[in-house]
Protein backbone atom coordinates (compact mmCIF):
# COMPACT_ATOMS: atom_id res chain seq x y z
CA UNK A 1 0.00 0.00 0.00
CA UNK A 2 0.96 3.60 -0.86
CA UNK A 3 1.91 6.28 2.41
CA UNK A 4 1.96 10.15 2.34
CA UNK A 5 4.06 10.57 5.04
CA UNK A 6 4.21 14.64 6.14
CA UNK A 7 6.83 15.63 8.49
CA UNK A 8 8.60 18.41 8.65
CA UNK A 9 11.36 17.38 11.08
CA UNK A 10 13.59 15.36 8.14
CA UNK A 11 15.41 12.71 10.69
CA UNK A 12 11.89 11.62 12.06
CA UNK A 13 10.65 11.98 8.45
CA UNK A 14 13.16 9.52 7.28
CA UNK A 15 12.76 7.10 10.08
CA UNK A 16 9.34 6.37 9.44
CA UNK A 17 9.86 5.74 5.68
CA UNK A 18 12.07 3.58 6.46
CA UNK A 19 10.47 1.72 8.78
CA UNK A 20 7.55 1.73 6.67
CA UNK A 21 9.16 0.28 3.57
CA UNK A 22 10.60 -2.62 6.00
CA UNK A 23 7.07 -3.60 6.14
CA UNK A 24 6.03 -3.55 2.86
CA UNK A 25 4.71 0.10 2.12
CA UNK A 26 5.45 2.17 -0.44
CA UNK A 27 5.93 5.76 1.01
CA UNK A 28 6.23 9.03 -0.42
CA UNK A 29 7.49 12.22 1.72
CA UNK A 30 5.99 15.71 2.17
CA UNK A 31 7.67 18.23 4.19
CA UNK A 32 5.67 21.39 3.94
CA UNK A 33 1.58 21.67 3.95
CA UNK A 34 1.24 22.79 0.67
CA UNK A 35 3.41 20.33 -1.23
CA UNK A 36 1.41 17.24 0.88
CA UNK A 37 -1.97 19.14 -0.42
CA UNK A 38 -0.18 18.69 -3.88
CA UNK A 39 0.61 15.38 -3.18
CA UNK A 40 -2.37 13.71 -1.66
CA UNK A 41 -4.74 15.20 -4.95
CA UNK A 42 -2.23 13.72 -7.52
CA UNK A 43 -1.90 10.65 -5.85
CA UNK A 44 -4.39 7.69 -4.65
CA UNK A 45 -2.72 6.91 -1.31
CA UNK A 46 -4.17 4.29 0.87
CA UNK A 47 -3.66 6.41 4.07
CA UNK A 48 -1.71 9.69 5.09
CA UNK A 49 0.57 10.00 8.00
CA UNK A 50 0.35 13.32 8.67
CA UNK A 51 2.12 15.97 11.13
CA UNK A 52 0.19 18.69 12.71
CA UNK A 53 3.15 21.18 13.52
CA UNK A 54 3.93 22.38 9.97
CA UNK A 55 5.43 25.46 8.42
CA UNK A 56 2.76 27.18 6.23
CA UNK A 57 -0.29 25.21 6.32
CA UNK A 58 -0.14 23.44 9.77
CA UNK A 59 -2.06 19.67 9.58
CA UNK A 60 -5.35 21.05 10.32
CA UNK A 61 -5.69 23.42 7.80
CA UNK A 62 -4.28 20.22 5.09
CA UNK A 63 -6.73 17.76 6.00
CA UNK A 64 -9.76 20.60 6.22
CA UNK A 65 -8.98 21.94 2.57
CA UNK A 66 -7.99 17.91 1.41
CA UNK A 67 -12.04 17.51 3.07
CA UNK A 68 -13.34 20.46 1.28
CA UNK A 69 -11.67 19.22 -1.80
CA UNK A 70 -13.43 15.40 -1.16
CA UNK A 71 -9.97 13.95 -1.04
CA UNK A 72 -11.40 11.06 1.85
CA UNK A 73 -8.06 9.38 1.77
CA UNK A 74 -8.06 8.68 5.68
CA UNK A 75 -5.67 10.53 7.98
CA UNK A 76 -3.57 9.65 11.13
CA UNK A 77 -2.18 12.99 12.80
CA UNK A 78 0.88 12.91 14.40
CA UNK A 79 1.44 16.23 17.43
CA UNK A 80 3.53 16.73 20.30
CA UNK A 81 0.73 17.83 21.72
CA UNK A 82 -2.07 15.97 23.77
CA UNK A 83 -4.26 18.64 24.75
CA UNK A 84 -8.14 17.58 24.22
CA UNK A 85 -8.59 20.89 22.39
CA UNK A 86 -5.76 19.49 19.96
CA UNK A 87 -7.51 16.25 19.53
CA UNK A 88 -10.83 17.70 19.00
CA UNK A 89 -9.59 19.87 16.27
CA UNK A 90 -7.80 17.60 14.46
CA UNK A 91 -11.13 15.16 14.40
CA UNK A 92 -13.25 18.04 13.59
CA UNK A 93 -11.33 19.21 10.52
CA UNK A 94 -11.56 15.68 9.18
CA UNK A 95 -8.69 13.49 10.43
CA UNK A 96 -9.79 9.95 10.99
CA UNK A 97 -7.27 8.86 14.11
CA UNK A 98 -4.68 10.51 16.21
CA UNK A 99 -1.36 9.48 17.47
CA UNK A 100 0.87 11.63 20.57
CA UNK A 101 4.59 11.81 19.81
CA UNK A 102 6.64 10.01 21.52
CA UNK A 103 4.75 7.15 19.80
CA UNK A 104 5.89 3.80 19.48
CA UNK A 105 6.33 2.07 15.72
CA UNK A 106 4.24 -1.42 16.72
CA UNK A 107 1.41 1.38 17.46
CA UNK A 108 1.69 2.96 14.63
CA UNK A 109 1.38 0.18 11.89
CA UNK A 110 -1.56 -1.30 13.84
CA UNK A 111 -3.28 1.89 13.54
CA UNK A 112 -2.34 2.29 9.93
CA UNK A 113 -3.62 -1.28 9.44
CA UNK A 114 -7.11 -0.06 11.08
CA UNK A 115 -7.51 2.55 8.93
CA UNK A 116 -6.24 0.88 5.73
CA UNK A 117 -9.53 -1.65 6.63
CA UNK A 118 -12.05 1.29 7.32
CA UNK A 119 -11.18 3.46 3.94
CA UNK A 120 -14.46 5.25 2.08
CA UNK A 121 -14.34 2.25 -0.46
CA UNK A 122 -15.13 -1.28 1.65
CA UNK A 123 -11.47 -2.89 1.11
CA UNK A 124 -11.60 -6.88 1.90
CA UNK A 125 -9.56 -8.02 4.44
CA UNK A 126 -7.91 -10.58 2.55
CA UNK A 127 -7.75 -10.00 -1.72
CA UNK A 128 -8.67 -13.14 -3.40
CA UNK A 129 -9.03 -13.94 -7.24
CA UNK A 130 -9.51 -17.77 -8.27
CA UNK A 131 -7.05 -19.55 -6.14
CA UNK A 132 -4.78 -16.16 -5.60
CA UNK A 133 -5.18 -14.74 -2.11
CA UNK A 134 -2.87 -11.52 -0.64
CA UNK A 135 -3.48 -10.14 3.06
CA UNK A 136 -2.33 -6.52 2.57
CA UNK A 137 -2.49 -6.44 6.91
CA UNK A 138 0.12 -9.55 7.54
CA UNK A 139 1.84 -8.91 4.46
CA UNK A 140 1.38 -13.06 3.08
CA UNK A 141 0.57 -14.19 -0.01
CA UNK A 142 -1.12 -17.86 -1.53
CA UNK A 143 -1.50 -19.82 -4.23
CA UNK A 144 -4.19 -22.59 -3.30
CA UNK A 145 -1.98 -23.77 0.00
CA UNK A 146 1.30 -22.86 -0.76
CA UNK A 147 2.65 -19.59 0.78
CA UNK A 148 4.63 -17.24 -2.18
CA UNK A 149 7.66 -16.14 -1.17
CA UNK A 150 7.49 -12.39 -2.56
CA UNK A 151 9.84 -9.25 -2.28
CA UNK A 152 7.86 -5.53 -1.11
CA UNK A 153 8.07 -4.97 -4.76
CA UNK A 154 6.17 -8.29 -6.22
CA UNK A 155 4.06 -8.07 -2.93
CA UNK A 156 3.00 -4.41 -3.74
CA UNK A 157 2.58 -5.55 -7.84
CA UNK A 158 0.34 -8.19 -6.81
CA UNK A 159 -1.85 -6.31 -4.65
CA UNK A 160 -2.37 -3.62 -7.34
CA UNK A 161 -3.17 -6.70 -9.82
CA UNK A 162 -5.59 -8.05 -7.08
CA UNK A 163 -7.33 -4.92 -6.60
CA UNK A 164 -8.21 -4.75 -10.35
CA UNK A 165 -8.90 -8.06 -11.90
CA UNK A 166 -9.26 -8.05 -15.39
CA UNK A 167 -8.43 -4.76 -15.87
CA UNK A 168 -5.71 -3.67 -17.94
CA UNK A 169 -3.34 -1.50 -16.03
CA UNK A 170 -0.74 0.84 -17.89
CA UNK A 171 3.44 1.17 -16.84
CA UNK A 172 2.74 4.12 -15.35
CA UNK A 173 0.17 3.06 -13.11
CA UNK A 174 2.07 -0.01 -11.70
CA UNK A 175 5.00 2.26 -11.33
CA UNK A 176 2.89 5.14 -9.48
CA UNK A 177 1.21 2.14 -7.42
CA UNK A 178 4.58 0.10 -6.22
CA UNK A 179 7.51 2.53 -6.72
CA UNK A 180 7.97 6.50 -4.84
CA UNK A 181 8.31 9.78 -6.43
CA UNK A 182 12.80 9.34 -5.19
CA UNK A 183 12.72 6.05 -8.32
CA UNK A 184 12.98 6.91 -12.09
CA UNK A 185 11.09 4.22 -12.93
CA UNK A 186 11.06 3.05 -16.71
CA UNK A 187 8.48 0.85 -18.19
CA UNK A 188 11.85 -1.84 -18.18
CA UNK A 189 11.43 -1.74 -14.61
CA UNK A 190 7.85 -2.47 -14.72
CA UNK A 191 8.68 -5.57 -16.71
CA UNK A 192 11.52 -7.01 -14.79
CA UNK A 193 9.14 -7.40 -11.79
CA UNK A 194 6.35 -8.48 -13.59
CA UNK A 195 9.17 -11.14 -14.81
CA UNK A 196 10.06 -11.82 -11.52
CA UNK A 197 6.01 -12.16 -10.26
CA UNK A 198 5.35 -14.58 -13.03
CA UNK A 199 8.26 -17.01 -11.86
CA UNK A 200 6.58 -17.21 -8.23
CA UNK A 201 3.21 -16.97 -8.82
CA UNK A 202 2.73 -18.78 -11.95
CA UNK A 203 5.34 -20.83 -13.52
CA UNK A 204 5.72 -23.31 -10.94
CA UNK A 205 1.89 -24.03 -11.11
CA UNK A 206 1.73 -23.80 -14.58
CA UNK A 207 -0.57 -21.11 -14.83
CA UNK A 208 -0.53 -17.41 -17.26
CA UNK A 209 -2.94 -15.37 -14.68
CA UNK A 210 -0.80 -12.14 -15.60
CA UNK A 211 -1.16 -11.62 -19.26
CA UNK A 212 0.81 -8.81 -21.15
CA UNK A 213 -1.81 -6.37 -23.05
CA UNK A 214 0.33 -5.40 -26.23
CA UNK A 215 0.53 -1.41 -26.31
CA UNK A 216 -0.61 -0.88 -22.29
CA UNK A 217 1.01 -2.69 -19.82
CA UNK A 218 -0.41 -5.84 -17.61
CA UNK A 219 -3.82 -7.30 -16.33
CA UNK A 220 -4.82 -10.05 -14.08
CA UNK A 221 -7.26 -12.85 -15.29
CA UNK A 222 -10.30 -12.44 -13.75
CA UNK A 223 -10.53 -15.78 -12.64
CA UNK A 224 -13.53 -17.06 -11.23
Amino acid sequence: MRVLVVEDEKKLAELLSRGLQEEGYTVDLAHVGEEALWMARAVEYAVIVLDVMLPGADGFEVCRRLREGSVWTPVLLLTARDAIDDRVNGLDAGADDYLTKPFAFEELLARLRALTRRTPVERPTVLEVGDLRLDPASHRAWRGDTELALSPKEFALLELFLRRPGIALSHTQLLEGAWDFSIAGTPNLVAVYVRYLREKIDRPFGRDSIETVQGVGYRLRAEP
